[in-house]
């Protein structure tokens, strides 16, 4: 095959929650995490293609980029849509072969005219037969799949192709896959709901590439649901991390996982001995009705607050995801949101409303019913749906701009935080203290208990930590940090709203 100059762009994201833009300015970082599909793409792509990875979140796609290409290959998720068509208009009029994969154009694809091949689904599955054709020059615009590859001859991402001091966490993936089936998740249209895990091996040898690049902060293991095959877990991949972290790395992980991981107090304990610290779980609501609603059987029938407790008292910090807008939601829920919030401890609180992503069954549901409305934004908090909510779309949003305005104002913001610290068990392997992180803890002094509204609060939380729980006093500052910027999102979406 011709020797093609590959550029992998990754589009900007909006200031989102998850994006942490805020935050991460106390530790002079440009961006959360790297964009790990790109990078494992150019593992998949041949090696004698010269390759450059331009992350718009850390850089910008300059004239001399295009000019030095020939090609480019763009993934996106449904929140980077604006960014991802001015990229392929610029790419377009620089004369780029465009290739174009990801969430975004798996779902929307009919919506970019100008790309020239969409690779689509797994591209384990759908990349090598658009590179033999793009070999013989008979490349179709449109190669998709519904089958499901094995992750466990997935390349290893080609992390030389990035600068690791811009970020401020790694990303690694050990599975795909869910074993349920939530009415308005489209994991397991995109995965499946058979979890596939790579081997114990595969995982050591990607930290370990990391880990020799100079990484020394944190890992987010980006799986959907990381407990989906918690038989492998037990028997082989956190046995495996136990070890590597007894070699003295001390590389705390993050990852997501469904609420039953609490009924598994030695799976908690294998996982915080491991380096786990902090779970995100879709806990969504405290009505059950709702929570039948969206069929999210593994919520049901148990006391959600003291199961969060049960995962903090672990060593877990647990980070929430909820969902207003239920078809069986009342007026009285957007109270009852705020009291769980509150009352559980669970500092980092993502709320947003009910949303359907095309191709699930909530998807399907709405258009039979004749409610959806517009296309999704993919930000979780940004007060937009694109369906038509039966308690009506104004009380919806009013209802929301309530709670939002609520968790994330200082004062119940810091109450919350200090419920977590009294509850939290304190992890042995923590994010290591270097110079960043120290002048962030400056900065944070400055900013926020010199300067910022939430002085009283700022200071309050540190002293406290500081004589009851002084190895959690790091954590106490990134808290303070977090809530600043979960300050700016809330006022951010209010104004979208209004």
């Amino acid at each position: 095959m011709n020797s093609m100059r590959t550029l992998l762009i990754y589009p900007q994201y909006p200031d989102t929650f998850w994006g942490y833009k805020h935050a991460l300015k106390f530790i002079h970082k440009k961006a959360a995490l790297p964009p790990l599909g790109l990078l494992t793409i150019a593992s998949m792509l041949p090696q004698a293609w010269p390759k450059k990875l331009v992350d718009l979140n850390v850089a910008k796609l300059t004239e001399k980029d295009l000019a030095w290409a020939d090609c480019a290959f763009i993934s996106a998720m449904v929140v980077q849509r604006e960014s991802a068509r001015e990229i392929i208009a610029r790419c377009k009029n620089a004369g780029l072969k465009i290739i174009a994969g990801g969430p975004l154009f798996t779902s929307e694809h009919d919506q970019f005219e100008d790309v020239d091949h969409f690779v689509l689904n797994e591209a384990e599955l759908t990349l090598p037969p658009f590179l033999e054709d793009l070999e013989k020059a008979c490349a179709k615009h449109l190669y998709e799949t519904s089958d499901f590859c094995d992750i466990q001859k997935t390349p290893a991402p080609t992390w030389e192709l990035m600068n690791l001091k811009h970020y401020a966490d790694m990303s690694l993936q050990f599975s795909r896959g869910c074993p349920f089936n939530c009415e308005f998740c489209n994991v397991t249209t995109l995965f499946g709901h058979r979890p596939r895990t790579k081997t114990a091996e595969q995982m050591i040898a990607e930290l370990d590439g990391l880990y020799n690049l100079g990484w020394r902060g944190p890992v987010f293991f980006v799986d959907d649901n990381f407990i989906g095959n918690k038989a492998y877990l037990k028997a082989h991949l956190l046995p495996a991390l136990i070890q590597w972290q007894e070699g003295k790395r001390g590389i705390p992980f993050s990852t997501e996982a469904s609420v039953n991981l609490a009924d598994d107090q030695p799976l908690m304990e294998m996982m915080v001995k491991a380096g786990f610290d902090t779970v995100f779980i879709g806990i969504e609501t405290p009505n059950e009705e709702s929570l039948t609603e969206c069929n999210k059987q593994q919520n049901k029938n148990r006391d959600l607050i003291e199961t969060v407790k049960v995962m903090q008292r672990a060593g877990l910090q647990v980070q929430g995801g909820f969902i207003v807008g239920f078809d069986s939601d009342t007026p009285s829920i957007f109270q009852r949101q705020i009291e769980f919030i509150q009352r559980s401890g669970i500092v980092t609180a993502m709320v947003g409303l009910l949303n359907a992503p095309p191709g699930t069954k909530l998807y399907d549901r709405m258009r039979r019913e004749g409610r959806l409305i517009g296309l999704l934004s993919g930000d979780n908090v940004d007060g937009t749906t694109n369906i038509l909510s039966k308690m009506g779309n104004t009380a919806l949003h009013e209802g929301y701009r309530n709670i939002m305005q609520h968790i994330y104002s200082p004062k119940p913001y810091y109450k919350r935080a200090m419920t977590f610290l009294r509850e939290y068990k304190a992890p042995k392997i923590r994010t290591p203290m270097d110079f960043q992180r120290l002048m962030g803890f400056f900065r944070s002094i400055i900013r926020l208990g010199i300067l910022g509204r939430e002085r009283f609060q700022y200071w309050k939380i540190l002293l406290w930590t500081f004589f009851r729980r002084p190895r959690l006093l790091p954590l106490s500052v990134t808290f303070a940090i977090y809530g600043h910027h979960f300050r700016k999102i809330a006022k951010l979406s209010r104004a979208k709203e209004s």
